[in-house]
C-alpha cells in the first residue's frame, strides 16, 4: 500500500511538471498569434490628420483616403480649426468620427456626437494624437471546450502593442484586479458600452482590446476586438486561427528578433 501511494504520488508530480510547460505553450501560441494581426492595431493608431468636408445626418465625410493612411476602424478627434482642440469648459474634443469605409481620396465615418459640443461643419478638423495611446488589454475570454491556462496572454499582447511606441498599455495586473472583484465581465465590454466607458474611467484608458479564444469545427480562433473606451463603440476585430504547436519554437514571438547564429 505504500509504494502503491508513493508511485501515485510520484505520477501525479509528473503529470504537474509535464502539463506546466504546456500551458505555458499554449499561451505562447496565442501571443504568436496575435503577432500576426498586431500590425492591424498598430496602423489603426498612427498619428493622422484630416478636414471634413461635409456632416450627413450621422455620417461625416473627411478629406483623407487610403494614399493618406486612412483605414476602417479608426477613430478621430473632431475640432473647430482656429480654435483650441479641446472644448474650453469640458476639456474634451468636440466629437469623434469612427471611419467605416475609406477610397482613394475621401473617408466615410459615423459621426459620435457630444451633447455639450457643437455639430461639426465644413473645413473642421479631425487627428489621431500624435502622443502614445492608453489602452487596457482585458483578460483572454475563453469559449473554447480546453479552458487552457491563458494568464499570461495579456502580458504578451501588451508587450506586442508596447513595442511599437504607439501605446501605452495598462498594468494587466491593474486590469485583471478590475474583473476580478466580480464587477464586471470581459463579455459586457463587447455588448454593453456604457460598462466599456465607465470602467476605462478607473483604468484612465482611451481604448480596450479584447482577447477572445473561439472553436469553429475544432479549429481554435484568436479573435481579437478593439473597442473605444470613449465612445464603447467596437471599431474593428481581426481573427487568425491559432498556430500549430512547434510554429513558433525557435522564435518565440513574430516581433522578437531572432537569435544570432
Amino acid at each position: 500500500m505504500r509504494l502503491s501511494r508513493a508511485l501515485l504520488a510520484l505520477l501525479l508530480v509528473t503529470l504537474t511538471l509535464l502539463a506546466q510547460p504546456a500551458a505555458a505553450a499554449f499561451a505562447d501560441r496565442v501571443g504568436a498569434t496575435f503577432g500576426l494581426m498586431a500590425d492591424d492595431f498598430i496602423r489603426a493608431a498612427q498619428p493622422i490628420e484630416a478636414t471634413v468636408v461635409s456632416l450627413e445626418g450621422a455620417v461625416i465625410y473627411l478629406d483623407v483616403g487610403e494614399s493618406a493612411g486612412a483605414q476602417a476602424g479608426q477613430e478621430l478627434a473632431l475640432f473647430r480649426k482656429g480654435d483650441s482642440f479641446l472644448h474650453p469648459i469640458t476639456g474634451r474634443p468636440l466629437g469623434y468620427a469612427h471611419i467605416r469605409r475609406v477610397y482613394p481620396q475621401f473617408s466615410e465615418a459615423a459621426y459620435v456626437a457630444r451633447a455639450d459640443a457643437p455639430r461639426p461643419q465644413p473645413a473642421d478638423g479631425a487627428r489621431i494624437s500624435r502622443a502614445r495611446i492608453r489602452i487596457a488589454v482585458t483578460p483572454v475570454l475563453d469559449l473554447t471546450t480546453a479552458k487552457a491556462d491563458v494568464r499570461r496572454v495579456p502580458f504578451l499582447i501588451a508587450s506586442a502593442l508596447e513595442r511599437s511606441k504607439r501605446f501605452q498599455v495598462a498594468d494587466p495586473l491593474a486590469v485583471a484586479d478590475v474583473f476580478s472583484e466580480g464587477a464586471l465581465k470581459v463579455e459586457e465590454l463587447l455588448g454593453k458600452p456604457e460598462r466599456a466607458t465607465k470602467a476605462a474611467q478607473r483604468l484612465e484608458v482611451v481604448g480596450w482590446v479584447v482577447p477572445v479564444l473561439l472553436e469553429r469545427r475544432g479549429v481554435v480562433y484568436l479573435d481579437t476586438t478593439w473597442i473605444s473606451a470613449i465612445t464603447g463603440t467596437p471599431l474593428f476585430s481581426r481573427r487568425q486561427p491559432l498556430l500549430p504547436p512547434g510554429s513558433s519554437e525557435e522564435q518565440r514571438f513574430p516581433w522578437e528578433p531572432k537569435g544570432e547564429e
